[in-house]
């Protein structure tokens, strides 16, 4: 009991930790009063989309202009330099034409002035069809990314002045913290037009401006800053915008306060004309809030941690049945199998008699049919576990913090590449046990199928978000540096894998293999191939359905993931189901004297991910808002990237569960 304890305790120390651990190696930065504080604008995403777009896809002010002064030589910012898991993910950071200077307040400050004309024709300057892009983005939800020192703006949306308030499952009162969401729309929709949850909240602008569309064509940026006796200067900790429509009618005489008519964005033959600014205010608040705890407010936004032990929970209890009736099966049934077996004093009429797993020593270990293919998949699969492992014990430290754009894609993906030696070795072992001699087959596959696969898929619906012109699009020199880093990197690294396994002596078997291979008996409905097949995956696949929810959720969502810590914990258990469930029903198949359990190991673990894509298929059609469909191509194409590699991890983990668990009892058999 006290080593339990014990245990519960470190997990939960660590888990504090891991949550409560800021990025290391990141230093903190302090401005100066009246030093320039960049403002850089990221992609802008919507949840009714899968489609994210650059900034300046759409018609908003750009560097350049001053409606004051009349300038008007409009430029793009220029690109902030970014990591590869930021290009392949869709941002596009670039600097804004908003000018903010620390601890110096703005007030309703001018930045670009807009016209457009039902009639007008497309020229290079507003051209109509820029309209069309900014009203479909607001039906559409599309929602603005701006990122202030490190920070993502966010807006509140609900207990902005947090508090307390009396709790009655507990019966006290407990602190309520504000709640934000990361980004701001681009405007709001009343009527017809409304589908999403962004709407317009002033009462009286439904019943002024029925059925109508509205633009938030004005900011106030609220930056939150603390000051110590340790630093010089001001450190940025919290950054909020409180988006408005305001319908300015004089460059000259802007009124930003409260109350003012908003920005109607209507533009038909009844509205011919659409003349409007676009301002923004600057105001700076004292915090004690440190810089290393600055991150807080933004993860106690995300999901209650309670629903995360939950799952752990319901994981725990589906581990703790299948080690139940394993430990059956090895305490209990295979003890007593092993002791009947190996008992001298047994007749020969007692031994004639005898049935079950040992009767199939001869082929247990005959190798399977299409070797070959079966070690390719073990080789990617083993490739793949690694990377998981080894990016999650990461991601608990801290290095893969929400702070670091783009870092989860990019460790993936560079641990993927330099991982192809442990894929090569894995392969030409297994593939050298089975008794192939078509090594450079097999190197070549292990190096370039799965990848290849991956590779062929995200090219396709790389055209489709090119064609719809998306920020997600990966330029073509990104491809290049992909595919160097593919065939220069990983494909010699395989190769070097291989080269080792091949050199290492056979994997000898416990028992010898029979010439002529063993006529198998009809099987019961539960052991035949198929349905075995599908009760292997169903387990293991309830493990990880809670946890699988807010993956999806922050993925499409577009909300913070950081419970690395939870994550770990339900991927151990995973590990552990998905070699327990494969075990139990090997064992139940060779009881039923069907020997051929290579591809059914892995097939059987891999099974549960076919229950995973069938639950990403009901998300979408259950969570998701969004239509048409290159939406769902897309989400079609990425949820199979993910099931497939679920499947080769799994499978991987199954057959080697599996794998162990069969030389171990036919060792300690004794065959004459």
């Amino acid at each position: 009991m006290r080593r339990a304890d014990l245990l519960i305790a470190t997990l939960a120390l660590a888990l504090n930790t891991a949550n409560a651990f800021y990025l290391p190696g990141v230093a903190p930065r302090a401005y100066y009063k009246g030093e320039l504080v960049p403002l850089l604008v990221n992609r802008l995403d919507s949840t009714e989309s899968i489609i994210p777009y650059d900034y300046y896809h759409f018609d908003f002010c750009e560097m350049g202009e001053n409606p004051l002064t009349g300038e008007h030589n409009p430029k793009e910012g220029a690109n902030v330099a970014e990591n590869l898991g930021q290009i392949l993910m869709g941002e596009r950071i670039r600097h804004s034409p908003y000018e903010i200077r620390m601890l110096e307040d703005v007030i309703c400050k001018p930045v670009c002035f807009r016209n457009y004309s039902h009639g007008q024709q497309f020229t290079k300057q507003n051209k109509k069809r820029r309209w069309k892009q900014i009203a479909s983005a607001i039906k559409k939800d599309y929602m603005h990314h701006w990122i202030i020192d490190n920070l993502p703006a966010v807006e509140c949306t609900s207990n902005c002045r947090g508090g307390q308030s009396f709790d009655h499952d507990v019966e006290r009162d407990v602190h309520v913290f504000p709640y934000y969401r990361l980004g701001f729309p681009v405007g709001c929709a009343i009527g017809p037009a409304r589908k999403s949850m962004t709407v317009c909240t002033v009462n009286t602008i439904a019943n002024m401006y029925p059925e109508e569309i509205f633009l938030n064509n004005h900011v106030d940026i609220i930056i939150d800053y603390h000051q110590s006796t340790e630093f010089t200067g001001s450190r940025i900790v919290g950054v909020q915008v409180n988006p408005r429509s305001i319908g300015h009618k004089d460059v000259n005489n802007l009124n930003c306060g409260k109350g003012q008519d908003p920005q109607p964005f209507r533009l038909d033959v009844d509205h011919s004309n659409l003349q409007f600014y676009y301002t923004y205010s600057v105001y700076f608040r004292a915090s004690e809030l440190k810089w290393a705890s600055r991150w807080d407010s933004y993860l106690q936004s995300a999901e209650n941690t309670s629903i995360h032990w939950f799952s752990i929970m319901n994981s725990l209890t589906i581990v703790l049945f299948l080690s139940g009736m394993v430990g059956v099966i090895l305490v209990r049934t295979l003890h007593k199998d092993i002791a009947r077996y190996n008992n001298i004093q047994e007749s020969p009429e007692e031994t004639q008699e005898e049935f079950g797993w040992k009767l199939v020593h001869g082929d247990v270990f005959r190798p399977p049919g299409n070797a070959m293919m079966l070690s390719v998949l073990l080789g990617s699969g083993s490739q793949i576990l690694i990377m998981i492992l080894i990016t999650l014990f990461f991601a608990c430290l801290g290095f893969l913090s929400p702070a670091t754009r783009g870092g989860l894609m990019t460790a993936m993906l560079i641990l993927f590449v330099f991982l192809g030696t442990p894929a090569g070795y894995v392969a030409s072992r297994l593939y050298k046990m089975f008794g192939g001699e078509q090594w450079k087959t097999n190197v070549l596959l292990t190096s370039f199928m799965f990848p290849s696969v991956i590779f062929a898929i995200f090219f396709v619906l790389n055209l489709v978000l090119w064609a719809k012109e998306s920020s997600a699009a990966v330029p073509f020199g990104t491809l290049v540096a992909l595919m160097l880093m593919w065939f220069l990197v990983s494909v010699p690294l395989t190769f070097v894998g291989a080269y080792m396994g091949f050199k290492k002596p056979p994997i000898e078997h416990p028992v010898r293999t029979n010439q002529i291979p063993r006529q198998i008996p009809p099987q019961s409905i539960y052991t035949q191939f198929l349905p075995g097949i599908l009760m292997g995956g169903i387990l293991p696949f309830g493990c990880v359905f809670i946890q699988l929810f807010f993956i999806l959720n922050s993925i499409w969502g577009h909300k913070l993931y950081y419970v690395f810590g939870f994550l770990l914990i339900v991927f151990l258990i995973l590990v552990i189901t998905v070699i327990e469930s494969t075990i139990l029903l090997c064992y139940f198949h060779l009881c039923a004297e069907e020997y051929r359990w290579w591809w059914r190991a892995f097939l059987t673990a891999g099974s549960c991910a076919g229950y995973l894509f069938c639950y990403a298929l009901v998300f979408y059609w259950r969570r998701m808002e969004v239509e048409g469909l290159t939406n769902f191509i897309l989400y079609l194409g990425y949820t199979f990237c993910m099931s497939l590699c679920f499947w080769l991890m799994c499978g991987t983990v199954g057959f080697f569960g599996c794998f162990a668990f069969v030389r171990k009892i036919y060792a300690v058999v004794k065959v004459d």
